[in-house]
């Protein structure tokens, strides 16, 4: 890589329209690490996947960040839909048209490339996702380079990736990132491992998901607190559950209101396919409307009577309270005057002021020793 010119890059990036604070930035060592790990090994014929890109700077740093452009193509999945619409944002800004494409994570995104960058994920049960797929439709000769964070990084993912590789070969570390090199990939079982299904006895319910989303076919100690007050929940003609994760509030909303048209809706492509799987394995597929989006942008102003919300306390690895303040700020555009917002968060995040002042009254309703409950009721006029 021509160092100066991917630096310039990779300095004019945003994460927007994810949330964006003077402590986050949209790339880090590991995107230049890969980057230069294989600057000498493409060619302007080289065909290369990138899966987990999370604002383009994989993508970008490929197609603009050197003196020559070593990859005319580059095909991408990203996970989350905020990390599309950046990668787009990005290219346009940088005056980069075209010379990506996004997919999904599959056989159109693996088919015939001969490299593949990622950047690791969090959960090793996303890794195996990614890893199967890779192994499934990448071509034999397809080399993998993931990188990540070492003070993420687990023997764990190296044994992960021993399972669908021949070959793991962990390259040395730079600035606290490093890579693991998976080639040859091996023979995997007929049918893909995610999604899994399993029974929540304590629900009575099926619970689909794929690697990525959070606590898998778990039920999350959150969701669960909040699921106690379901009885003090009202009815509504149009309900959300923003952030739906595997779609466990909106199936059991939609269960106690079979009169209620249910909207679950969440970032990650994931977790839409998990909450959409998970409605079918209850037969609520068609109550429940099931979309990817970034704070409900495409869902209709004052159009839903009530929204349940569990917001993530996480924006990647930083503890940051941006991505419940940007829900909530969604949730008072969405709501209709007097419809209400269900919401369970984490008790020190003292979320009640922002709540009173970003969509209407509001009242906790319990408080445990970990988590608080609130309704806040949207106000009229606004």
């Amino acid at each position: 890589m021509v160092e100066n010119s991917l630096g310039q890059l990779l300095g004019r990036l945003r994460r927007y329209p994810d949330v964006e604070a003077a402590n986050l930035q949209a790339w880090d060592a590991t995107d230049t690490l890969l980057l230069d790990t294989v600057a000498d090994l493409l060619t302007p014929q080289s065909r290369v996947a990138v899966i987990g890109d999370r604002y383009g700077a994989l993508t970008l740093g490929l197609l603009g960040g050197a003196g020559t452009v070593p990859a005319p193509q580059v095909r991408v999945y990203q996970d989350l839909v905020t990390g599309e619409r950046a990668l787009r944002h990005n290219a346009g800004a940088l005056g980069i048209a075209g010379g990506f494409e996004q997919l999904p994570l599959g056989a159109e995104l693996l088919a015939d490339v001969d490299v593949i960058l990622l950047q690791l994920p969090k959960t090793l049960a996303e890794l195996e996702e990614i890893s199967d797929a890779v192994a499934r439709h990448a071509p034999k000769g397809a080399v993998l380079f993931a990188g990540g964070r070492v003070k993420h990084m687990s023997l764990g993912m190296n044994a992960v990736l021993g399972r669908f590789f021949e070959t793991v070969q962990p390259q040395l570390a730079r600035q606290k990132s490093r890579v693991l090199l998976a080639s040859e990939p091996k023979p995997v079982e007929p049918a893909p491992p995610y999604p899994v299904t399993e029974h929540n006895d304590e629900l009575d319910l099926q619970v689909c998901a794929h690697g990525a989303v959070f606590a898998g076919t778990k039920l999350d100690i959150g969701t669960r607190y909040l699921l106690e007050f379901l009885p003090k929940i009202p009815a509504a003609g149009t309900a959300v559950d923003l952030g739906c994760g595997t779609g466990i509030l909106a199936a059991m909303y939609a269960r106690r209101h079979p009169d209620s048209a249910v909207i679950a809706t969440d970032q990650s492509a994931a977790a839409v396919a998990s909450a959409r799987a998970t409605a079918a394995a209850n037969g609520l597929g068609r109550q429940i409307t099931v979309l990817q989006d970034d704070a409900m942008s495409s869902v209709p102003a004052a159009s839903a009577g009530l929204i349940l919300l569990n917001p993530p306390f996480h924006l990647g690895a930083s503890v940051h309270a941006g991505a419940g303040i940007k829900m909530f700020e969604a949730a008072a555009r969405v709501l209709a005057p007097g419809g209400e917002l269900w919401t369970v968060f984490n008790s020190h995040l003292h979320y009640v002021p922002a709540l009173e002042r970003l969509v209407g009254p509001t009242s906790v309703q319990g408080r445990n020793s970990k988590f608080t409950v609130s309704a806040s009721v949207k106000r009229h006029g606004r």
